[in-house]
């Protein structure tokens, strides 16, 4: 199992490469906002620290499990920890930054209170989430997912302004995309009591984990130059509007 490792973490393997690019782009779209003190929750693999942590005074990263090969730069520090709370004082930072981590937390109205509690007066809150329509079947390690209107009313309870925006692929994209759900359908069909629906998360988690990184690997061996061939220019973030086919939501609050 060790080279199945968890689809959730999404890494630089070659297989991963359509989400990977997608998440990327949304790094540099929040380094084009954020600056000064900044936290991230949610470092994930690490992949995007070097993309926003250069523009920063000081670059917090936290996360329930540390990076297995941090990016050490002078201005940036590691935390091992899981939010819920947030361990930081209020009104630590200027930016808080999380991206593909809110639909894993309980308690997603106390996690948004704990990010503007810590970001001081006018500092940005950019937040990214898979778009709840575009799912293809229930992904077990998520608590919850949004569409547009849910995640702005959570946001707007504690923020003063809040800016939507989608993260849209072009026909490259769209083109995977349709392959993918297609091979989903094809694993899906045997599933007649929709157990996908009915069993406890926990209990689907590591079957999950299996077959979708066992589907990417595939969707790669079989479609290989299309899935290599996608970057981060495929993909565009744009003002959200509804209805929109995009992939993940990506919202900027500004407290």
């Amino acid at each position: 199992m060790a080279n199945l490792a968890t689809a959730e973490r999404v890494s630089t393997d070659r297989s991963d490469n359509y989400v990977f690019q997608r998440s990327v782009l949304a790094y540099h779209h929040a380094a084009s906002i954020v600056s000064g003190d900044v936290l991230e929750v949610g470092t994930g693999m690490g992949y995007g620290v070097n993309i926003i942590a250069p523009g920063c005074r000081r670059f917090i990263s936290i996360d329930k499990q540390l990076p297995a090969a941090p990016h050490q730069l002078d201005n940036t520090d590691y935390f091992e920890m899981e939010v819920p709370p947030i361990g930081f004082e209020s009104a630590s930072f200027d930016a808080v930054v999380s991206f593909q981590v809110i639909e894993h937390i309980e308690d997603d109205i106390d996690f948004v209170r704990e990010v503007a509690r810590v970001l001081r007066p006018g500092g940005k809150f950019v937040v990214s989430t898979p778009n709840a329509p575009m799912s293809l079947t229930r992904n077990p390690w998520h608590v919850r997912e949004y569409n547009a209107d849910e995640l702005r009313n959570i946001l707007e309870c504690h923020f003063a302004e809040v800016e939507a925006y989608g993260v849209l692929g072009n026909e490259k994209v769209m083109e995977y995309y349709r392959k993918n759900r297609d091979s989903v359908r094809r694993i899906t069909r045997f599933d007649v009591l929709d157990l996908q629906h009915r069993l406890p998360r926990v209990l689907l988690q590591k079957p999950y984990d299996l077959l979708n990184r066992l589907n990417r690997r595939s969707l790669h061996k079989h479609n290989t130059a299309l899935t290599d061939s996608i970057t981060m220019s495929d993909y565009a973030v744009v003002p959200y509007e509804a209805g929109m086919e995009c992939f993940d939501l990506l919202m900027v609050a500004t407290k």
